[in-house]
């Protein structure tokens, strides 16, 4: 009965070592996904801001610039993508909104990003663009891939419209949780004009023919959940210049905008508790299932030999046989 007891914890034993790894490289791969479907807001502010105003042509002080940035997936421009990719694609729909303190559009610029649903990386497709413009991205963009490495990556930046390595700068802690953190500093660079102006009857056009030059410079700073890859955190230390204006506007250089963008409270308390769930389904799959099932195969494994070693200890023995008597 022991012997018997012992092959079935043998038996067990082994299927738990056997499931530890494919949880972590089978399961992990296809179960940790961004889902095609999510829709995400997030507010930021810079407060306070310089911002220009058309109808003065002045660059002025305000208290504050709004920007709301939207990601919204676009679920059946992804099972289109996916039937030629034969892997599952996440296609965000975004739009970055810049509103001045009277609430009026400053700028919006829409984007659409395909990538894959598990590493983040780029999927090269018929749509992928930045203000109507197509490109072709290289690196990341908005998100980390899954358990991000202490290492630099190739981030896009949208202005631009080109990638450049954001450094990792080291871990930290931020609001009680352990996050790397990442820069990213954009040199001065003419990008082109927004399609969309706050002023009716301007156009990149107009603006083009009358020499102007839009240039643009950032640090982009992340705090990033290396489990997720989720930013928790972002800010920005953005400026934006119109240039060659003195015909136009009496002198070469002109403030369009700058200050110090920040994410608001209130969506960095949400983001973070989004966060902290999905981190626990993702240490299941990778860390925390494993591992148990590891040890309890160890575990499994002994009492296998120990029964197997106590049956053969106790086992009956045969009876001497009979001496012959002497004739």
């Amino acid at each position: 009965m022991r012997r018997r007891a012992s092959l079935v914890l043998l038996a067990l034993a082994v299927f738990c070592a056997a499931m530890a790894p494919v949880l972590r490289w089978y399961a992990f791969p296809r179960l940790a996904k961004i889902p095609p479907n999510q829709y995400q807001e997030t507010v930021l502010e810079a407060r306070p801001a310089t911002l220009l105003n058309y109808s003065t042509l002045q660059a002025e002080k305000v208290d504050r610039i709004t920007i709301v940035q939207t990601l919204k997936g676009n679920v059946e421009e992804s099972r289109r993508i996916e039937r030629d990719a034969g892997r599952d694609v996440v296609v965000w729909d975004s739009l970055s909104y810049v509103m001045g303190p009277d609430g009026k559009m400053v700028s919006r610029i829409p984007e659409r990003y395909i990538f894959d649903a598990h590493t983040q990386a780029p999927v090269h497709a018929t749509g992928e663009m930045v203000d109507g413009d197509p490109v072709r991205r290289e690196g990341i963009e908005f998100k980390w891939p899954f358990l991000t490495e202490k290492r630099d990556y190739q981030y896009f930046d949208a202005q631009t419209r080109t990638s450049a390595p954001i450094h990792y700068k080291g871990t930290r802690t931020f609001r009680g949780m352990e996050v790397y953190y990442f820069e990213q500093t954009i040199p001065w660079t003419k990008v082109p004009m927004p399609k969309t102006m706050p002023v009716k009857g301007i156009t990149p056009k107009i603006l083009a023919d009358s020499g102007l030059t839009r240039w643009y410079t950032t640090k982009r700073m992340f705090w990033i959940e290396p489990v997720t890859g989720a930013p928790v955190n972002g800010e920005e230390i953005h400026k934006e210049e119109l240039r060659n204006a003195k015909a136009l506007m009496g002198r070469d250089t002109l403030t369009v905008f700058e200050g110090h963008v920040k994410m608001r409270e209130d969506y960095i308390e949400s983001i973070g508790d989004l966060v902290s769930s999905n981190r626990l389904t993702v240490l299941l799959l990778v860390s925390y299932v494993p591992w148990s099932l590891t040890a309890l195969a160890l575990v499994l494994l002994g009492l296998a030999l120990w029964l197997e070693a106590r049956s053969r200890r106790t086992a009956p023995q045969p009876p001497a046989a009979l001496a012959t008597p002497p004739v």
